[in-house]
This record gives C-alpha cells, structure tokens and sequence, in this order.
C-alpha cells in the first residue's frame, strides 16, 4: 500500500512545490519510489492550473532538482486518500485544520520543519513570493533539512506498516 504525502504552502506556486521536488528526489534516492507518493497544493485557489513560480523552477534546476508543477488548491476529501499533510508554515496548518472533516485527518496534519531537529522555535518556512532570489534559496535550506527528518520519519512509517 503506498503511503501518501502533501505539502501545502499558499498558492502552490513557491514552497509546497519546493518541497515535493526536494522530498521526492530523496524518497527516489532512497529506493521508495514505489512506496511513497508525493504531491502538493495550496490552501487558495489564485493559481490553479499554473506553473511553479519561475524563481522556485530556476533555484530547483540549479541544484538539481527537476518536475512539472501544475498549482491547486487543497481540497478537504483528499484527506481519506493521505497519510501525511505537511504545512509550511503555521497559518497552512490552521487552514487546513479547519479543512480536517474528522480528528483522525488533523492528525495526519504537520509543520514541515518539526523534522529538522536544527530548525529550533521557528518552524515556519518563509513566504519567498515578495522577495528576491535569497529567499528562495533560503527556502530550499529549509526544505532540504527538514526533508532528512521526513524521510525518516515515513521510513520508519512504512517499516512499522510491513511488521
């Protein structure tokens, strides 16, 4: 059974695309493609059926990542069909909070940086949008760290899953 994950930013333009491109790398990286599913979304709808942003393309492709984006908004039935939604920062985690139809799928919901052990208080990625380059680069640290500590994480997910 594949487990299910979904990063969440704003408009999926910027950093839940970011973070799907990093996170799968590492799961293909790790030999978990065929185990974990990774996708992403926004909570609002204002850039439905458009690309990434091109500054998170450029900053993806420098470093070595790669993907097609295609930006959508979170849609509260997805839940039943996911393991794991990880919000970037703390106001996705209460948007998506209230999507939650049951307790169970509020569980399922996190901040992408709980899993950097370096990441300290803040655990909210930045919003890169208004700015330049730097924060989207900045941006890409942060999801890089935090993606060693989830991947961590659903590995030991999935072992507990075949026990």
């Amino acid at each position: 059974m594949t487990y299910r994950v979904c990063f969440v930013c704003t408009g999926n333009i910027c950093r839940s695309p970011m973070a799907e491109s990093v996170f799968r790398t590492r799961v293909a990286e790790a030999g978990l493609e065929d185990l974990v599913a990774v996708d992403s979304a926004g909570t609002g709808g204002w850039h439905e059926g458009e690309p990434a942003d091109p500054r998170t393309v450029s900053v993806l492709d420098e470093y070595g990542y790669a993907g097609e984006h295609v930006a959508r908004r979170f849609q509260p039935s997805w839940f039943a069909r996911l393991d794991l939604v990880i919000a970037l920062d703390t106001s996705h985690l209460k948007a998506l909070r209230r999507l939650a139809p049951t307790e169970e799928d509020a569980r399922k919901i996190r901040l992408f940086r709980s899993y950097d052990p370096t990441a300290g208080g803040d655990l909210d990625v930045p919003d890169p949008y208004y700015g330049g380059r730097e924060g989207f680069e900045e941006c890409l640290q942060m999801v890089e760290a935090a993606s060693t500590g989830l991947l961590a994480a659903v590995r030991a997910e999935l072992d507990g899953r075949a026990a």
